[in-house]
């Protein structure tokens, strides 16, 4: 492919990341068919990715009325990037999940995309057990490079990135919101710092409120941006298990962390674990399994 090929693809797929309306399996069928042919029309394109009337009316109206430009001029005055899938910089673990994003808004370091990483995910109303876990388990896994990733929510999500940032290593917050929400709204100044220390990613343009199916959706790129998933405090049906579930369809490893049989909050890691996921005592268990996969 050559550059003007590909910065022709960069703007169909920035453009497509903006349409509003459309499932993602519909905007899956549109960047199949835009690989396949960048030059016809939208209507062509919107044929031929199958789109039902509804569907097309809301794309074309799009193409005719977005300002890619514009977009473009916002992005640079919050210093933030995409990277679409279509970049070489678009990490491969990422592009070879089922329903992979069309892109990411970036905001911070992005030379961290490429590094290698662990997941971590957990309750949000973590107990002290699940934070003295965190505090022993992360540090031997900083010490060897790896970039944490979690999604910024309350409870092990922030205890992770704040762990990962005063052992002195990177972080990465994959968020359900745009950029330039805060969300939960006690999390602004670190995600803040991640924002300018670290880096933070979201597939949702800037504007977009937090709303409740954005954050599965979210937890799919948590998942595959690494090679394994470290669940510390989960329920038995909780988002983190949905993580864990993601990482184990996509080939990656789950490690989770037992907890008491008394606990609820443990009844998820704990029927991982009987189902399979490594069973984490220590950063060894996570680093022995992680070597196996890099």
């Amino acid at each position: 492919m050559n550059n003007e090929q590909h910065n022709l693809m960069e703007v169909h797929l920035f453009r497509l990341a903006y349409c509003q309306g459309l499932a993602n399996s519909e905007k899956r069928s549109l960047a199949a068919a835009l690989q396949e042919d960048r030059v016809s029309s939208p209507a062509f394109l919107a044929d031929k990715a199958g789109l039902k009337h509804e569907s097309k009316e809301k794309f074309l109206r799009h193409c005719e009325t977005f300002d890619v430009d514009g977009e473009r001029k916002k992005l640079k005055d919050w210093g933030i990037s995409w990277v679409s899938q279509d970049d070489p910089e678009f990490p491969l673990s990422l592009k070879n999940i089922y329903d992979s994003p069309l892109g990411l808004f970036c905001m911070g370091d992005r030379s961290l995309l490429q590094k290698k990483s662990l997941s971590v995910v957990g309750a949000r109303s973590c107990t002290p057990y699940g934070r003295e876990c965190l505090k022993r388990l992360l540090p031997g896994v900083i010490q060897e490079g790896f970039v944490i990733i979690s999604g910024l929510a309350r409870g092990i999500d922030t205890e992770a990135h704040e762990t990962a940032i005063q052992q002195g290593g990177k972080t990465i917050a994959v968020i359900g919101t745009g950029i330039d929400f805060a969300y939960p709204a006690e999390n602004r100044e670190l995600q803040k710092t991640i924002g300018t220390q670290h880096l933070l990613l979201s597939e949702y343009p800037l504007g977009t409120k937090p709303m409740r199916e954005h954050f599965p959706m979210r937890n799919r790129i948590i998942a595959g941006l690494s090679m394994g998933t470290l669940v510390v405090e989960a329920r038995r049906r909780s988002g983190s298990l949905i993580t864990a579930n993601l990482a184990l369809n996509e080939g990656r490893e789950v490690f989770a962390v037992p907890g008491s049989i008394l606990s609820p909050l443990s009844e998820g890691t704990n029927d991982l674990i009987k189902h399979g996921a490594k069973c984490v005592y220590s950063s060894k268990d996570i680093l022995e399994e992680s070597m196996i996969h890099l």
